[in-house]
């Protein structure tokens, strides 16, 4: 099997998951990338997998179930716009079986408020032998998570605690060129972490050569991601030395959250 990563606009993932002639593909924010490396690869479509409602994960969804009739499976309470019986409607505890995979549904509310995520105990990846595959969306980012548009930041910060304890090996699949940007604030909350400077090298390397950050391991980001790392207590001081009423898992994280919303 395969893991590709298709670039979209500015900075998004489509990501498209090949077993010999047949694909997935999750959060398609438009099509013409999807249908040009579906014709390149002579793949033949069999689920188109949602997280969110967001536009730029849904933009193409229709355009790609009319073209190859591909089913779509979206979050039970976000409407994904393809209101026919091809779109089947999910949520935390299902299990889906696509390209002869059991991918189990898991409920992360924070970043909207229907918001799922898709994950595999073992996908036979043929350049990383079988790991466990993580299709987050906008949840959880390396070195980030995603902002706070809908959930709140008890439901924000349940979501992270469910995914991190998924296996170290998983392969972290984000929807966002974001590593760069999230780990610059990451080395604010903690300058000294040696695992986050060192990951900051490796990606600086990537970026500079055109390649993506991602998929990154979950096992890596519990050692450098702040939003996981909440009851660290170096994360801790430095959250209430920014701000010192802060204090608990939850107003740990709220704070967190809104320091990297005005960090520049």
């Amino acid at each position: 099997m395969f893991l590709h990563p298709i670039p979209a606009f500015s900075d998004n993932y489509i990501w498209l998951l090949q077993n010999g002639q047949e694909a997935l593909v999750v959060d398609p924010g438009e099509s013409d990338a999807v249908l040009a490396c579906l014709v390149e690869r002579a793949l033949h479509l069999r689920g188109i997998l949602v997280t969110h409602h967001h536009a730029d994960h849904v933009g193409g969804v229709q355009a790609l179930h009319d073209a190859t009739g591909a089913p779509v499976y979206a979050p039970a309470a976000e409407w994904a716009g393809l209101a026919d019986q091809h779109e089947h409607r999910v949520q935390g505890g299902q299990h889906l079986s696509l390209l002869g995979l059991d991918w189990a549904v898991m409920d992360v509310p924070g970043h909207t408020a229907g918001h799922v995520a898709y994950v595999c105990a073992s996908v036979p990846l043929d350049d990383a032998g079988p790991h466990p595959v993580l299709f987050c969306g906008d949840t959880l980012f390396s070195g980030g998570c995603g902002r706070l548009f809908e959930g709140t930041p008890a439901q924000m910060l349940a979501s992270l605690d469910t995914l991190a304890a998924l296996p170290d090996h998983t392969q972290v699949c984000c929807t966002h060129e974001y590593t760069l940007a999230n780990l610059r604030f990451a080395l604010a909350v903690e300058p000294h972490n040696t695992e986050l400077q060192h990951w900051q090298t490796v990606c600086q390397g990537l970026r500079e050569r055109q390649c993506p950050t991602l998929p990154c391991t979950l096992g890596r980001e519990r050692l450098i991601n702040p939003f996981l790392r909440v009851r660290e207590p170096t994360v801790r001081a430095a959250t209430q030395q920014h701000a010192p009423h802060a204090a608990g898992d939850v107003a740990t994280f709220a704070t967190l959250r809104e320091w990297k919303n005005q960090f520049k």
